[in-house]
């Protein structure tokens, strides 16, 4: 049996969101029909809408449905503030950074705010950074690769009456913190169906409500005019359990996350000499994503080596695997190449258990171990 470590990248579809699935896919199932099949899709899409609107406490008519949450991010930057300058961070994810290039390549001002060594952005840094006519400030709620969350409810209220819109990439955030939306103060906000454990290809940007967005996909009316093209139905389907799963399971999944991932990290502190926590050591901090580096152990031999022993782990975001580069999360916190290149990340979820950490721990050290006398031969 494999043990997956690697929830950021993507989690275990839940069992309750493929049987909900099953029921659209193969009968037809457009919901722009007018018949009583196209009733019924638009009924169980309606029906996913409030399920994702209720994990962030917004209302159902203010969520867009989109591809995932990289066309959601790129919906934000491109579609919600034409004009001013963006501000963002370095450490986001790459379907903001990227966009974020290219938006300056067309003669956009885009302003990267720096982080400290523990991936950490200070809010004062993101509105002085807004202060010269922004448009958009984009910052993630919580980074996937060490696990720092950002203070973006400081940021929402430090740039309030400014005219400025604040978006925050919240997909790592979803069930493994609280998000409210009128708490945090955002404008819009993206969200990931497979990082809550439902089917891939399924994402959400939320749209306050009054906020004019210029699709970046156009042809039909569907999602109010926002998205056009027709509706992955059984996608949403199990984007909206996974969703209403999620926020269920919150109160219990986090703590029991949060213990497991503590315990593996005792583990590795205790039986490997040399490996360093990256990211914060205290809260706020996403309480199931440790990112460790293993001095002299470069980290896709580590990967390789665990990955034929049946453990999934990543060496960043998934959007950057197969890259020459090593993290840009890393370097942004200061590390050198070499450090960022010895860096693994593991990701824990709802259905981990206390038997795979202690198994990955049984594995690990001799791994590290092989791979440090095999470069010091």
């Amino acid at each position: 049996m494999r043990i997956h470590l690697d929830h950021n990248a993507g989690a275990p579809l839940w069992a309750e969101a493929r049987a909900a699935m099953l029921e659209f896919l193969g009968p037809p199932a457009n919901p722009s029909s007018a018949h009583r099949d196209g009733a019924r899709a638009r009924s169980a899409v309606a029906a996913a809408r409030a399920e994702v609107a209720a994990l962030i406490g917004a209302r159902p008519a203010e969520i867009v449905f989109t591809s995932g949450a990289t066309e959601a991010n790129n919906l934000a930057l491109r579609g919600a503030s034409l004009t001013g300058p963006l501000v963002t961070t370095a450490i986001e994810h790459a379907s903001v950074l990227e966009t974020a290039t290219a938006l300056a390549g067309a003669g956009r001002t885009v302003v990267v705010v720096p982080v400290d060594a523990a991936g950490a952005v200070a809010a004062d840094a993101v509105v002085r950074g807004a202060s010269s006519g922004a448009g958009l400030v984009s910052i993630g709620l919580a980074n996937g690769e060490v696990g720092s969350v950002a203070p973006v409810a400081d940021v929402a209220g430090g740039l309030r009456g400014s005219g400025v819109l604040v978006h925050t990439d919240a997909a790592q955030a979803a069930g493994r913190l609280p998000i409210d939306v009128d708490t945090l103060g955002v404008d819009l906000l993206s969200l990931s169906s497979p990082k809550i454990g439902g089917p891939a290809g399924v994402g959400a940007l939320w749209v306050r409500d009054g906020l004019d967005v210029s699709p970046q996909l156009t042809g039909g009316p569907q999602e109010r005019g926002r998205r056009a093209g027709t509706e992955n139905v059984a996608g949403i389907v199990g984007f909206g359990v996974a969703a209403r799963l999620a926020r269920a399971e919150l109160g219990t999944a986090v703590p029991r996350m949060a213990a497991l991932a503590d315990r593996l990290w005792e583990g590795i502190r205790m039986r490997i000499p040399g490996a360093v926590r990256h990211g914060p050591a205290d809260e706020p901090r996403l309480p199931q994503t440790l990112n460790v580096g293993f001095s002299g152990c470069a980290g896709d031999s580590l990967l390789v080596l665990l990955d034929l022993a049946g453990i999934a782990v990543s060496l960043g975001s998934a959007c950057a695997a197969g890259a020459a580069e090593p993290s840009h999360v890393l370097l942004a916190m200061g590390l050198d190449r070499a450090a960022a290149r010895s860096a693994l990340r593991l990701s824990l979820g709802p259905t981990t258990t206390a038997v795979e950490i202690d198994a990955v721990l049984d594995v690990l050290p001799s791994l590290v171990a092989q791979i440090r006398g095999q470069a010091a031969a």
